[in-house]
């Protein structure tokens, strides 16, 4: 054996039990120096017959939690685990594997490969390859169907979700259920082998049973749900193939995985997948966080209350505050709802909810934060109320507080500058509903201290969300882009577009939602607020983009909430509301229009170039540090479909030349509004991609 490989997977021999254990820290991920390492201490065993049984299990808090994503993208090193498997499978001894904290993806694989499975309470496992465009490519399409079933191999491959061990072992995945450290657990299990109380077999001699209802029903949803990516009726081939002799399966299997390579969709997936960690990489990521026992938050409303509930499920004490009791007694009434979501939905226990209840207080007045170490502010977006409230906190609050505004546009200099503190002063942009969006805007001031700008990421991983760090302009990142991008698809209605084909262009290119649907759900009067607050800033040469959306306000229709906006919805059903096609024509008119049409493509053009325009400029501007740190916004804040990789991952599969030669196509027509910007220019003439900026080139 190589050093590298007898220190990552070392062999341990007990009577006539062979244990082997994977100790490569810090989740045991299946480098190649631990697939060595498995491969000799297997055969190492078989052929110095050195034990009866071999018990397969691993040091550290977890099993094998999956493939190592540092040898992504590199030349494959033997053994391919696909191999390694079936060497492992067709071992003379049997393989029994001891499977604690998280077995996933590949880990999974190595276990279903061995002839008994053993997992010790708390275990989770899953094949959450389909998450990055992929699909089992090691054995997990043809085992799991022989273990458990065709059903079960089609959940968990098309949905990618960690199954309970409890639910596992009912399934047929677990042979056995214990609990205890993993290397008695081991012992233990080995021992049962040897007694022929824990009966082991090989997985490829087991059949597996035909099931062509549940492979046709995977397959009619595959098709509704996953229209634009490739993997899951790849994934539902190889686990029909189940049914024949698993060789066969396999080599179909490792075939769709191969295809699967080299799709434009595995690419975004995985540019999504690592753009969450690399925007953790910050310049302020040496700086010491401070500690966050109790928090306060302002504002009961929809926002305030979300972040409530947010920190209580985080196990941090929140203080909300409201201006009266009657408001009060609504904030927490809804975060109490949304604990109880969170119970019905098996999200926490009884227990638990009301640990989290217990946690929290209310008050009416700003002195009850007199103790807390960091509070958010999540009232309406006033400049005037806002500096109020600040300047009360600085008074308050005890030194070292951090003061956070959950303000979407306003200048986070110009709040903490009413305050004696301003490096103690940070934005903290959550999305609603807060206590499920995944997204954190972590909005930097000029005099932000560094260890405000840490304890903003600690508090976002504490809460399990994205953090990402932004600059200081008018909507920061996201909502800055959303401001310019959303006037395009105004500008398509005005000049002939439907709002409902706007949005069915844009949900057929991979939105979750078109904009018009987007602007019914969060309400259309929060935009109407932001045009009329930004109104005397226009420039007389813009093309006014709001004057359908204000007719539409005007009339009280602010979407959802009022039961209609764009769309009319009536009791479950929801369809185009007809006085907006009214208001179209009479402002198209007014302005002259003489309306054309637009194919989808077209409209996907200039809604998606009109995007990248703008998240161009605010990596230009430096308010975001990187283009993945915009494409992770917009990957977890505004729905933009993940596997198309975020706008500017989108961007490089246009290729920058061509952008700006549609930007300054559609000049011709709107000369103010399609600007090419300066980093696009020097892209495309250059030849260099926004890939090669966040690699630092």
């Amino acid at each position: 054996m190589q050093d590298q490989d007898i220190k990552s997977v070392k062999t341990e021999i007990v009577g006539d039990i062979a244990l082997v254990c994977v100790d490569n820290p810090p989740v045991n991920a299946l480098s190649v120096h631990v697939r060595r390492g498995i491969q000799d201490a297997v055969a190492e065993i078989n052929t110095a017959q050195s034990a009866k049984v071999i018990v397969l299990y691993a040091a550290g808090r977890t099993f094998i939690a999956g493939a190592d994503i540092t040898e992504f993208g590199k030349p494959p090193m033997a053994p391919a685990l696909p191999d390694l498997l079936n060497e492992m499978e067709q071992s003379a001894i049997p393989v029994v594997c001891v499977l604690h904290g998280t077995a996933l993806g590949g880990g999974l694989e190595v276990a279903l490969a061995s002839h008994a499975r053993v997992g010790i309470k708390g275990l989770r496992i899953g094949l959450p390859e389909v998450l990055i465009g992929l699909l089992p490519g090691a054995g997990g399409t043809q085992r799991v169907p022989r273990l458990a079933g065709i059903p079960v191999a089609l959940d968990m491959a098309l949905s990618g979700r960690q199954v309970p061990a409890q639910e596992a072992l009912e399934m047929g995945l677990l042979d056995a259920l214990e609990e205890g450290d993993p290397r008695d657990v081991a012992l233990k299990a080995g021992q049962e082998a040897l007694d022929g109380k824990l009966v082991t077999r090989r997985t490829d001699m087991i059949e597996t049973k035909p099931d062509d209802a549940a492979l046709d029903a995977a397959r009619q949803m595959a098709a509704r749900k996953f229209s634009n990516l490739v993997s899951p009726q790849r994934c539902i081939e190889a686990i029909a193939a189940s049914t024949g002799p698993i060789a066969d399966g396999l080599k179909i299997e490792r075939k769709a995985f191969m295809d699967c390579l080299d799709t434009p969709q595995r690419a975004g997936l995985i540019h999504a997948f690592f753009g969450e960690r690399a925007v953790a990489n910050i310049p302020e990521k040496k700086a010491p966080p401070r500690e966050i026992n109790a928090i306060g938050v302002i504002g009961g409303g929809t926002m305030g209350s979300g972040i409530a509930t947010s920190a209580l499920m985080a196990g941090l004490p929140v203080t909300l505050v409201e201006v009266k009791e009657e408001a009060l007694e609504r904030g927490i009434a809804t975060i109490t709802k949304n604990l109880d979501g969170g119970v019905k939905r098996g999200k926490l226990s009884q227990k638990q909810r009301d640990a989290m209840v217990a946690n929290l207080k209310g008050a009416t007045d700003l002195a009850a934060f007199s103790d807390v170490d960091l509070v958010i502010e999540a009232v309406f977006e006033q400049m005037d109320v806002k500096k109020e409230i600040f300047t009360t906190l600085d008074s308050v609050c005890k030194q070292g507080a951090i003061l956070a505004s959950n303000t979407s546009y306003l200048d986070i200099n110009e709040i903490a500058a009413v305050t004696s503190r301003p490096a103690d002063v940070i934005g903290l942009h959550f999305f609603s509903p807060a206590h499920i969006m995944k997204l954190l805007e972590i909005v930097v001031g000029d005099k932000t201290a560094p260890e405000v700008v840490a304890t903003g990421f600690a508090l976002a991983k504490r809460l399990k969300k994205i953090g990402v760090r932004a600059g200081v302009c008018d909507g920061f990142i996201g909502n800055r882009i959303l401001a310019h991008y959303s006037k395009t698809a105004s500008y398509l209605v005005l000049d002939g577009a439907t709002p409902q084909q706007v949005d069915d262009a844009l949900e057929a290119f991979g939105f979750a939602m078109g904009p018009h649907k987007v602007g019914d759900l969060a309400g259309l009067d929060i935009g109407w607020m932001t045009r009329k607050r930004k109104a005397a800033d226009r420039s007389p040469e813009e093309r006014y983009a709001g004057a359908v959306a204000d007719r539409i306000c005007e009339n009280g229709w602010f979407g959802r909430k009022a039961g209609r906006g764009y769309y009319i919805y009536d009791e479950g059903d929801m369809h185009p509301n007809p006085a907006v096609a009214e208001i179209i024509a009479k402002e198209r008119e007014e302005a002259g229009i003489t309306s054309r049409t637009f194919t989808d493509e077209e409209v996907v053009d200039r809604y998606m170039t009109a995007m990248i325009v703008e998240a161009a400029r605010v990596v230009e501007d430096g308010i975001a540090l990187r283009p993945v740190d915009v494409d992770v916004v917009f990957l977890s804040g505004y729905g933009f479909p993940r596997f198309r990789g975020g706008p500017l991952h989108y961007a490089d599969t246009i290729g920058a030349a061509e952008l700006v030669r549609r930007i300054e196509d559609y000049a011709k027509e709107d000369a103010y509004y399609w600007q090419v910007p300066t980093l696009l220019r020097d892209m495309a003439a250059s030849g260099k991609s926004f890939d090669d900026i966040n690699k630092g080139g």
